[in-house]
């Protein structure tokens, strides 16, 4: 088994009106680099999705090794030639686990249909194993949907989707979150607004989506990030609020954490005194009824190793790592 490798820091954070200092753990995990999406699966145990092949790893948190493995090929179909499906974002409602693609062009503002999914999975644990069912079917049309909504006219997203997704203008779906009525939030990395705002998209009919019915898109919702996207949002049912990491909608710039209310009317706050700078942080989540620790999953698919991009080396050599993080 390979060793459990632990980077410990101190990391000072102040959180609204609650200050306090903790010490987190990075963790490695082994087997991949661009971890891009992640959901609880109990307790103790989490689902990845990897932006660079169609595969779902389980792991247990604090363990580096692979715990089950599930391939999605045959469930999302895509183009054989163009076969990355770009999964990059995650939510969990009940036993379903909703995952959403880019739905962009690729890094040369070529178009890759196999992109374009929103698809669900169920989940289950007994007796330590996981149990991975597909629901329904992958649904291929939601940019579409997108683009053809007459209240998403002003951000002229049919031209976003022929920009490369990292480029000013871009297309770009990294973060995935459910209300508390069961709907779903698209949290965009890019575009960003005029006005520097990141957006946030609602479809209303999740259920009746994978089972192939045309996504309902709610009215959107402009937020201030500080002239950032979203990497990642996450919903507390515990604190009703939701957790966002918001980066760069390009290669450089820094990343924060906020908290936000969902109301259209108020902005997020920022998470002030946390440095997430030495990670790359792409993915959030809650175990069940904790409201205490979010977990932090960084892509680390450009980091070096051995003077190499971590995806670059063979895949015994690769890792992505992760913290949990104790909310005051």
């Amino acid at each position: 088994m390979k060793r459990l490798r632990v980077i410990g820091f101190v990391l000072a954070m102040t959180c609204s009106t609650a200050a306090g200092q903790q010490h987190a753990a990075i963790v490695e995990y082994s087997d991949m680099c661009d971890a891009s999406a992640a959901a609880a699966v109990s307790a103790d145990m989490f689902i990845v999705a990897n932006d660079e092949d169609n595969v779902l790893r389980v792991y247990r948190r604090g363990e580096p090794t692979v715990v089950q493995a599930f391939s999605l090929d045959q469930f999302l179909r895509p183009d054989p030639d163009e076969p990355e499906a770009d999964i990059e974002g995650a939510t969990r409602i009940d036993e379903r686990v909703y995952w959403v693609t880019s739905h962009g062009q690729n890094k040369n503002g070529k178009n890759r249909p196999s992109r374009h999914r929103l698809f669900a999975t169920t989940v289950a644990v007994q007796d330590g194993k996981v149990t991975l069912t597909f629901v329904g079917t992958a649904y291929r049309d939601l940019r579409a949907d997108l683009i053809a909504a007459p209240q998403l006219a002003k951000y002229n997203l049919k031209v976003a989707a022929t920009i490369a997704p990292e480029d000013p203008g871009g297309f770009n779906i990294e973060g995935l979150a459910a209300t508390p009525d069961g709907r779903l939030l698209l949290g965009f990395r890019n575009p960003i607004t005029e006005k520097g705002k990141a957006l946030v998209v609602p479809v209303e009919n999740p259920k009746e989506v994978i089972l192939g019915k045309k996504a309902q898109i709610g009215l959107p919702i402009e937020i201030v990030l500080d002239g950032r996207g979203i990497r990642s949002i996450e919903f507390n049912q515990e604190r009703n609020l939701y957790f966002i990491v918001a980066g760069p909608y390009g290669d450089v710039g820094s990343f924060a954490l906020y908290t936000w209310s969902g109301q259209p009317e108020k902005d997020p706050e920022i998470v002030k005194g946390m440095d997430l700078s030495t990670l790359s942080v792409e993915a959030i989540y809650f175990a069940p009824g904790d409201k205490m620790h979010l977990h932090a999953i960084s892509d680390d698919g450009g980091r070096k190793i051995n003077g190499k991009d971590c995806k670059k080396v063979d895949r015994k050599a690769q890792s992505f790592r992760a913290m949990s993080l104790i909310i005051p």
